[in-house]
């Protein structure tokens, strides 16, 4: 599999955005796409330099040496970017909402489209969480998934809580079982990639929606 164009595209932007010229942002997107094309496919141990150089077509692992000096610094390029992209996603998409409800829905709604748009990134996000913090990797791979899975979606959820837009209940709690929900259209949509995205994300919506109600 290789990564679709529009993630490429999104990548040379957010590698732009490091204030690298355009030929340097270009053949860092290309590695960091090749990247993560090898860890959706393969799997974060079985992802090498080797593999990465061969999806990539370069002539040498050195190219990817000379762009990010070892394993770690490859996949933390890896993580900021895809966790970079989905922000711009997410806040695209609930740019100009300021209600708490609002907020909470278009994170769901938004979460599960991006599922359709990113599936790349997606399981590659799963693969970082779980596997990421080998003697090689990057040391701040799971803490930082982890915590754009559910840690600041619990911190909304208290500061809703706090305004009493929400009801009563363990943030903690809520943020886990909304981001397992996810974890569980993301699994249904692997097997079945005809599910009507569009439609769990707003039943999922109304359900959290309705259960965080002040």
């Amino acid at each position: 599999m290789q990564v679709n164009p529009s993630t490429q595209s999104a990548m040379q932007e957010v590698q732009a955005e490091l204030g690298l010229s355009v030929t340097e942002a270009a053949r860092r997107a290309q590695i960091v796409g090749a990247t993560i094309a090898t860890i959706s496919d393969l799997g974060y141990h079985k992802t090498s330099f080797a593999k990465i150089k061969e999806r990539a077509g370069l002539s040498s692992t050195r190219i990817i040496s000379y762009h990010f000096t070892n394993k770690a610094g490859l996949m933390q390029a890896v993580v900021t970017t895809a966790t970079g992209m989905k922000d711009k996603f997410l806040e695209e998409r609930i740019q100009g909402t300021t209600d708490r409800a609002g907020l909470l829905r278009g994170y769901i709604e938004s979460e599960i489209a991006f599922l359709g748009s990113y599936p790349e990134l997606v399981r590659v996000m799963v693969e970082m969480a779980s596997s990421g913090s080998d003697a090689e990797g990057w040391f701040m791979s799971v803490p930082l998934v982890e915590e754009f899975r559910t840690g600041r979606l619990e911190r909304q959820l208290k500061q809703g809580q706090a305004e009493g837009a929400f009801g009563d209940f363990a943030a903690d709690v809520m943020a886990l079982s909304i981001a397992q929900a996810i974890d569980g259209v993301a699994a249904k949509f692997a097997a079945d990639p005809k599910l009507d995205l569009e439609r769990y994300g707003r039943e999922l919506a109304d359900l959290f929606v309705k259960a965080t109600a002040a």
